[in-house]
């Protein structure tokens, strides 16, 4: 699970900014939003983040997704850049590393991981464990000279020097040191249980333009959701929807295969798309006691997203994860919006969402929000991203009994964009033009 999660010049993000899933003291909705770990720790399983467009909401959630891909997809080739832009309003940042920190637990243990960087390589990182006390698992430098990593183990770990030289000959200088460890095949626990935690914990990215009926629909086939509880929370989101069925197409159409060659697709990534046929997605629909079959395809974009957000309630109630959701009300009705979110607060135990909204209906009920669980962003003089909680606020700016919606939109809490009146002289811009 996350702790808290931190980053330094990145993107919009200049100064360092934290997000912390830590609860504060506060008992309110307890039992709904608090994670009581066997390590003692309070964490919040939700954290949604208001703010006006361009103020940096995404650019969290892109940092998060950045530390796992490089961990998870570590470069082939050191040639090859870092993906990513540090922040370019100043004149000193664009040539300074950048930083991002995670703190998390992995199977009841504290880990906290590092990672300092430019965009051609890695330039610093290490990885701590609480056990319960603070040891090193290792840190590395890089001499930026000769494009090699340098890693120094703690004294607790258990290794070998053949596992050390062939963990720093797989680490490249553009690869963190446990994207250099999934390459190989030594066994040193402690890596192992970050990187497994990277890569069944911590999700995928999901913006408002992801596919997830591909995704759901697989998880489905290797009974790794259940079908009857997507069926059961798409009955209980009222789509009139009893059932639906997942056939694969039977044969790949010739002509497909031969456009694939025309574009010059390897034999390998052919015989792949040969062997893994689209699947056909029909819903079966109960109108006035009668049946009917309607193709995924001819679903509205509320039916599609939130199949594939049925799914998603399935992971995270059943099992241990943390998704981060772009825009979390995109073509869902507030109502629903709203139906999901309580759907997983009363039913997950283990698992966390991080989510950026516009929503605001959710601020004008305290029966169904913390105020440690509500962040804001906001853009500073020199438009870099500040990132706050509604839990910081003192008493002077609200209360138990304060109407949050009506704060948020006054502007008292900040976050909120500075528009201009709504007069566009166009005759004056038709004569500057002439």
């Amino acid at each position: 699970m996350i702790i808290n999660f931190s980053i330094q010049n990145f993107g919009s993000i200049k100064d360092r900014q934290t997000l912390s899933f830590e609860a504060d003291n506060s008992d309110h909705l307890e039992k709904q939003y608090i994670i009581n770990t066997v390590s003692g720790h309070r964490l919040l399983k939700l954290a949604l983040i208001y703010g006006s467009n361009a103020s940096g909401k995404t650019t969290i959630l892109k940092a998060l997704q950045f530390l796992r891909s490089i961990v998870l997809e570590p470069q082939e080739k050191k040639t090859v850049e870092l993906s990513y832009s540090p922040f370019l309003f100043d004149s000193i940042t664009p040539q300074s590393t950048s930083i991002i920190s995670i703190e998390f637990l992995q199977n009841n243990i504290k880990y906290f991981y590092e990672v300092e960087f430019l965009k051609k390589a890695i330039v610093k990182e290490r990885l701590d464990f609480y056990n319960p006390n603070k040891a090193n698992v290792y840190s590395r430098e890089t001499n930026l000279t000769n494009q090699f990593a340098e890693i120094t183990f703690g004294s607790k770990i258990k290794k070998d020097k053949t596992s050390e030289k062939t963990l720093e000959s797989n680490t490249l200088w553009n690869n963190t040191v446990l994207g250099g460890f999934l390459k190989t095949n030594i066994d040193i626990k402690e890596l192992k249980e970050v990187t497994e935690w990277f890569k069944n914990y911590l999700s995928f990215l999901i913006f408002t333009e992801t596919q997830l009926e591909g995704y759901v629909t697989r998880k489905i086939e290797n009974n790794q959701i259940s079908k009857s509880e997507v069926i059961n929370i798409l009955k209980k989101a009222d789509f009139n929807i009893s059932d639906f069925s997942i056939s694969k197409e039977i044969k790949m159409p010739e002509e497909f295969e031969k456009i694939f060659k025309a574009l010059n697709l390897p034999d390998s990534e052919i015989e792949k798309l040969k062997n893994n046929p689209p699947r056909k997605i029909v819903f079966e629909h109960i109108v006035n006691e009668n049946k009917y079959d309607l193709p995924l395809e001819l679903e509205s974009e509320g039916t599609r997203r939130y199949y594939g957000f049925a799914g998603l309630l399935s992971l995270l109630i059943n099992g241990s994860m943390a998704i981060p959701i772009d825009e979390l009300e995109a073509s869902l009705h507030p109502e629903l919006y709203i139906h999901f979110l309580l759907t997983f607060l009363l039913n997950s135990e283990k698992s966390q969402i991080i989510a950026t909204t516009h929503n605001r209906e959710i601020l004008n009920n305290r029966d169904i929000f913390r105020n440690d669980a509500i962040w804001f962003t906001d853009k500073s003089e020199q438009c870099s991203t500040e990132l706050y909680s509604l839990a910081d606020f003192d008493s002077s700016v609200i209360r138990d009994t304060s109407n949050i919606l009506n704060a948020y939109k006054s502007g008292r809490l900040r976050g909120t964009p500075n528009v201009g009146d709504y007069f566009i002289d166009l005759k004056n811009e038709k004569s500057k033009g002439e």
